[in-house]
C-alpha cells in the first residue's frame, strides 16, 4: 500500500481483496481477525477505532501476515492464540488449534461436572492429548470446585497447557504429564475427557493445506480406520475411572456406531451423545456398567 496514511479500516479492505484474489474461503472474515488482533482491536470497536493511523512498523507486521495467510497459514495460528469458550489460549506447533465444535463436549460434561458437585465431590478430570488445554481449562474455569491434569505426549504442548493456565488463572487447580494416555498415570478421575487423533490415515494427507500443514500430525492421525485413540482409551478407562465417573468423547462425523461398539465392549454404557452445529454425531459420552 502507499498514499495515504493506512488506517485499520483500509488494511481489512487490503487484505479481504488479496484474500478474495487468493481464493480463500472467507477472505472478510479472515481479513477482520487477522488485522484486528495484530493491531489489538476488537471488531467491534471498529466504528470508533477502524480510521485511526496505523505505525509503519505495524503495518509492516500487517503485510508480512497477510502474505503468511495468502499460503494457507490459519489465522490464529499467524496470531498465535485463539479464544475457547471464553478463554485465551496460546498455540504453539505441538498443539491443535482448537474449533468451535469441541466446545460442545465442554458443554456436554458441564452439567455432569457440576451435578457432582452438588454431590459433595470436588471432582478430578483428566485430559488426555491435552494440546492447549482447552477442554480441562473451560471445565475449571466453569467450576471452581474441580481440577484437572492434562496429558499429551509433546512436551511443547505440556508447556503451552501450562502456559495456558496460567494465563487464565487456573494454574493452581491444573497440572501437565506426559503420555502417551495412561503410561505415566496411575489414579483415578471422575471424569475422563479427551478430543484423541481420529482422522483416518490415508485422508489425513489430503486435508485442506490449513491443517494439513500446520496441525500437529500425532493430534490427527488415528491409525488405519482413524479409532486407534478410542481403543487405547477403551481399554483403560475402567481402571482409572471411578464407579460413578464419566467418559466425554469428541468423535469424527462418521465414527459413531464404531466407538459406541468399542467402549460396549470394554464394560462401558452410552449415557448422552450431540451433534455438532453441521448435524453431524459430534459428542459420546459414557459411563461404566457396574454389573
Amino acid at each position: 500500500m502507499s498514499g495515504a496514511v493506512p488506517s485499520a479500516r483500509s488494511l481489512i479492505a487490503d487484505a479481504r481483496r488479496r484474500f478474495e484474489a487468493a481464493g480463500l474461503g472467507d477472505p472478510a472474515t479472515d481479513a477482520r481477525v487477522l488485522v484486528c488482533g495484530l493491531l489489538d482491536i476488537r471488531p467491534t470497536a471498529l466504528l470508533l477505532e477502524g480510521d485511526r493511523p496505523v505505525a509503519p512498523d505495524t503495518v509492516a507486521q500487517v503485510e508480512d501476515a497477510i502474505t503468511r495467510r495468502i499460503r494457507h497459514e490459519p489465522v490464529h495460528r499467524i496470531l498465535g492464540r485463539r479464544e475457547f469458550y471464553g478463554l485465551d489460549l496460546a498455540l504453539s506447533a505441538g498443539t491443535l488449534e482448537p474449533r468451535p465444535d469441541t466446545e460442545i463436549l465442554v458443554d456436554v460434561i458441564l452439567p455432569q461436572l457440576l451435578d457432582m458437585v452438588t454431590k459433595g465431590l470436588k471432582p478430578h478430570i483428566v485430559d488426555l492429548g491435552t494440546g492447549t488445554g482447552a477442554i480441562a481449562l473451560a471445565l475449571l474455569h466453569e467450576c471452581p470446585q474441580a481440577d484437572a491434569l492434562g496429558i499429551d505426549i509433546s512436551q511443547d504442548a505440556l508447556r503451552t497447557a501450562t502456559g495456558n493456565a496460567e494465563r487464565n488463572g487456573l494454574g493452581s487447580r491444573f497440572a501437565t504429564r506426559l503420555g502417551p494416555w495412561f503410561d505415566q498415570t496411575p489414579e483415578r478421575f471422575d471424569i475422563i475427557v479427551s478430543n484423541p487423533p481420529y482422522i483416518r490415515s490415508d485422508v489425513v494427507t489430503g486435508l485442506e493445506p490449513e491443517v494439513a500443514n500446520f496441525d500437529p500430525m500425532a493430534a490427527l492421525d488415528g491409525g488405519p480406520d482413524g479409532l486407534e485413540a478410542y481403543r487405547c482409551i477403551a481399554a483403560e478407562a475402567r481402571d482409572h475411572l471411578e464407579d460413578h465417573g464419566l467418559v466425554g468423547l469428541e468423535i469424527g462425523f462418521d465414527q459413531r456406531d464404531d466407538v459406541v461398539q468399542i467402549f460396549e465392549g470394554a464394560g462401558f454404557s452410552l449415557l448422552e451423545e450431540r451433534r455438532d452445529y453441521g448435524g453431524n454425531d459430534r459428542v459420546l459420552v459414557f459411563a461404566p456398567r457396574l454389573d
